[in-house]
């Protein structure tokens, strides 16, 4: 009668404590988020509009900057609110099949509690301060309307983000207005900009736009593209044949008067000795007016320029997220599909945001197989590859392939082979590329053995590169090796 007696008074009791905590916390929690997803559509307009005009503001690029990562920051936040809900709601309903009913609602009772305070503090938080930049930006709105347009955009979001330079703006327009700023009057010195950042940040890319710019080539009458095997050797004669001899990475216009612009696009590093000679040898050529952009991973560059260097940093988390969600889900809606975004949440994570064209290649592949089994099995595979070199080498493999160092991916459809990544190199567009995706080797059945090259990524936008790797598809014993056990100084070695 006793027992009888407790569990009912337990049940009264976990009952009490969710119906107090649903009639507190729930409307409350509600409310923020409506109020935090129209936040993000107001400040969404003004990114919109910002993103189509040509500002040369720096205090308003940097505003711009600011307010889109607070709108990434927000819809991460919203995000993970909305499909870990989901998902906790579909673990309920398991845990009430393995537990009596009494038990999963006093654990749910105190779990949800905790998880909704956080949450709606992580809610109000986002809300805040997207509010509050909103609020400040009355000015800025109208001073935009005085900038002029720079392009109408694609009907489909996805589109957009899929063939163009992803959250680069500010960085694009501080390049921009470092080449149209005329030099002080008699100076004999060529003005230099270092641009530095890590192994695929996004260098390359934002140089090729900036030449591809209309204002940048009306006003130079030379745009000259210098990479690694030009400094090959050392009297740099592609400076003295020009066009004639580099047409394919020159862009030229009929005003000779104009200054050149030389853009230095290096993988290795580049010495004192080699740049002296570089420098002294445009100085030579070149009308004053030219300027020189050099880029590279190394910091020791930040010396050979004139101004204060660009530093370039991997996009942040939720950045990543925002670009990986709108390409994975295309034209649909994600919330329409709650549990494949909860998935798709986990897969970004697991990615990481270091390595941008596996972030797009997995986007799109998730977006090619819109089935559930399929974006799960990824995930897990992803999770077990993360998981073994963050725990034996403390590093993500990303970072490892960024530097192209050997990685052992392995094959989702088959564990009993084993993929090798050795190092991965870009094409130019006109150049022959493999037939074999690298994509549908980790994570489909192509069938291969031995050391090949695959494709990787064909890149939509400027410099146009297809990414080539290198890897080897090795089988592996089906035997499982007896575990060896040896004793040494009275220890037990496995």
């Amino acid at each position: 009668m006793e027992i009888f007696l407790s569990a009912i008074l337990g049940e009264l009791a976990s009952r009490s404590i969710n119906l107090f905590i649903s009639k507190i916390s729930k409307p409350k929690v509600l409310d923020v988020e409506g109020s935090l997803q129209r936040a993000l559509l107001r400040a969404q307009v003004i990114i919109d509009e910002a993103t189509g005009r040509h500002i040369t503001n720096q205090a308003m690029l940097q505003q711009v900057d600011m307010l889109r990562d607070a709108i990434h920051h927000g819809c991460y936040i919203l995000d993970s609110f909305t499909y870990q809900s989901h998902e906790e709601e579909a673990k309920d309903q398991v845990l009430s099949h393995s537990f009596s009913l009494s038990k999963v609602n006093f654990l749910k009772g105190i779990c949800s509690s905790d998880r909704k305070t956080m949450l709606l503090e992580h809610l109000e938080g986002a809300h805040d301060n997207l509010s509050s930049m909103i609020l400040d930006m009355k000015e800025f709105v109208v001073l935009l309307m005085s900038y002029p347009h720079m392009y109408r955009h694609p009907y489909s979001m996805h589109l957009l983000l899929g063939n163009c330079m992803f959250s680069r703006q500010m960085e694009t327009e501080l390049v921009i207005n470092f080449l149209l700023d005329a030099q002080p009057h008699g100076s004999k010195e060529l003005e230099v900009l270092p641009i530095v950042g890590p192994a695929k940040v996004g260098k390359s890319t934002l140089v090729a736009h900036i030449c591809k710019n209309e204002r940048v080539q009306d006003h130079f009458s030379k745009i000259l593209l210098l990479h690694d095997h030009d400094f090959r050797d050392n009297d740099l004669a592609i400076l003295k044949e020009g066009c004639a001899m580099k047409h394919q990475n020159c862009i030229s216009n009929l005003n000779k008067d104009k200054g050149w612009l030389v853009v230095v696009d290096l993988d290795s590093d580049l010495n004192e000795d080699a740049w002296n000679l570089l420098y002294s040898s445009c100085k030579q050529l070149m009308p004053s007016t030219s300027k020189i952009i050099i880029a590279n991973r190394s910091a020791k560059i930040i010396e050979f320029g004139t101004t204060r260097a660009l530093n370039l940093k991997y996009l942040s988390l939720e950045a990543s997220w925002y670009f990986f969600k709108t390409i994975a889900f295309g034209s649909m809606d994600p919330k329409m599909h709650p549990r494949f975004a909860h998935v798709a949440m986990e897969i970004a994570k697991l990615l990481g945001s270091r390595r941008f064209n596996g972030v797009n290649v997995v986007a799109c592949l998730l977006r090619d197989n819109f089935e559930i089994r399929f974006w799960c099995n990824i995930r897990d595979f992803l999770r077990r590859l993360v998981q073994k070199y963050v725990s034996k080498f403390g590093v993500h493999p990303s970072d490892l392939m960024n530097h192209n160092k050997l990685v052992h991916l392995g094959r989702m459809a088959n564990p009993f082979e084993d993929l090798l990544f050795y190092r991965e190199y870009q094409r130019y567009s006109h150049e022959e590329v493999p037939k074999i995706r690298v994509q549908d080797v980790v994570y489909g059945s192509v069938k291969a053995l031995g050391k090949l090259e695959f494709l990787s990524w064909v890149s939509p936008i400027p410099p146009y590169y297809s990414y080539v790797v290198i890897c080897e598809v090795r089988e592996l014993k089906r035997r499982v090796a007896k575990r060896k056990r040896s004793t040494e100084n009275g220890t037990t070695i496995c």
